[in-house]
């Protein structure tokens, strides 16, 4: 484990601009580019990617504009704060990540109780009772689940982990496990199941995974495949740790995102505005649209996290004060 001596951080350090300025223009960049595909995905805004191929249309000089905001913006922030220290900005960064898992963690909690059961009143015919025929006939229909209730907790997730200071991944283990036992329970007790039951255990499986990666490389747990790197100086790490997050970590994250939000018809925005449902149909939890924005989620949260990452890197390549301390490397 890696421990964040937050109170032993300082806050003034040798200034560092090419370093910082690259760091929040990568972060610029992002912000932009998430803003923009909300206009092409949903506003049918034309995107910067025409202007490559020589084309123009309406709207396209808002989408530089974006942009331009977002890098103007990152380049006076640095310029005004030149004296803030790469391991100070380092936890201003990976903090904004934590309230961003912990908030996606609330989320997906609470669409996943909530889904679970309006598919089993669905299934069971049972909304009638409860909201009427007439009504009931909306939860059959994913655009209006999706709009209606979990758009609606996806806000209350991202409110309440403003209170939380919990990341919730002991809890969401522990619901995954308790949702995996009530399928065995049901199944070999009752002879129950349903499809919307291993639903659930998929959709807080795959946001375990991809959410909590990014936390995983704060810590330094994930795997690394050691032949040199042990017997290097922390200086020496910290010039290969730099250069191996602008050459491997952010140019993978940036390939997922480009792919993945390449206009309406990729593989993460078609289906999220879609709301796209598994085959199960409506014996399932209208939560696929979601699972295939988690991808997407991935490489956001883990952009942000190399940048963190990149930051402290260059601090320990400069051999500045307040560094972490982390578990020695196993052989």
């Amino acid at each position: 484990m890696v421990k964040a001596r937050t109170n032993e951080i300082p806050r003034v350090g040798r200034p560092a601009l090419v370093a910082r300025l690259f760091g929040w223009s990568m972060l610029a960049a992002l912000a932009a580019f998430l803003v923009n595909n909300l206009l092409v995905v949903w506003f049918d805004y034309p995107g910067v990617a025409v202007l490559w191929n020589g084309a123009g249309g309406d709207g396209v000089w808002l989408n530089v504009l974006i942009y331009s905001v977002f890098f103007i913006a990152s380049w006076a922030y640095v310029l005004s704060t030149r004296n803030n220290s790469l391991r100070w900005e380092a936890l201003r960064v990976h903090g904004f990540n934590v309230y961003l898992i912990r908030a996606l963690f609330w989320c997906v909690l609470l669409v996943g109780v909530a889904d679970l059961t309006v598919s089993f009143l669905r299934v069971e015919n049972l909304l009638g009772v409860f909201v009427g025929d007439e009504f009931a006939r909306n939860f059959t229909r994913p655009s209006w689940v999706g709009s209606y209730v979990h758009y609606p907790l996806i806000v209350a997730g991202f409110v309440i982990a403003l209170f939380s200071r919990t990341l919730g991944f002991s809890w969401l283990t522990l619901m995954i496990v308790v949702a995996e036992l009530g399928i065995v329970v049901s199944r070999f007790v009752f002879s129950y199941e349903q499809a919307f039951m291993g639903d659930l255990v998929r959709y807080w499986y795959a946001a375990l995974f991809l959410f909590a990666s990014a936390y995983t490389l704060f810590e330094d747990g994930h795997v690394r495949v050691d032949v040199l790197y042990a017997g290097f100086a922390q200086t020496r790490r910290g010039f290969f740790n730099a250069w191996g997050t602008i050459f491997l970590g952010l140019s993978t994250a940036w390939v997922i995102l480009y792919i993945g939000f390449n206009g309406t018809t990729s593989i993460i925005n078609s289906p999220f505005s879609n709301f796209e449902v598994s085959q199960s149909g409506t014996s399932g939890m209208f939560v696929k649209y979601q699972m295939a924005m988690f991808l997407g989620i991935f490489a956001i949260t883990m952009l942000i996290q190399f940048i963190s990452y990149f930051f402290e890197s260059v601090a320990d390549w400069r051999d500045e004060p307040g560094r972490r301390e982390a578990a020695p490397i196993a052989h």
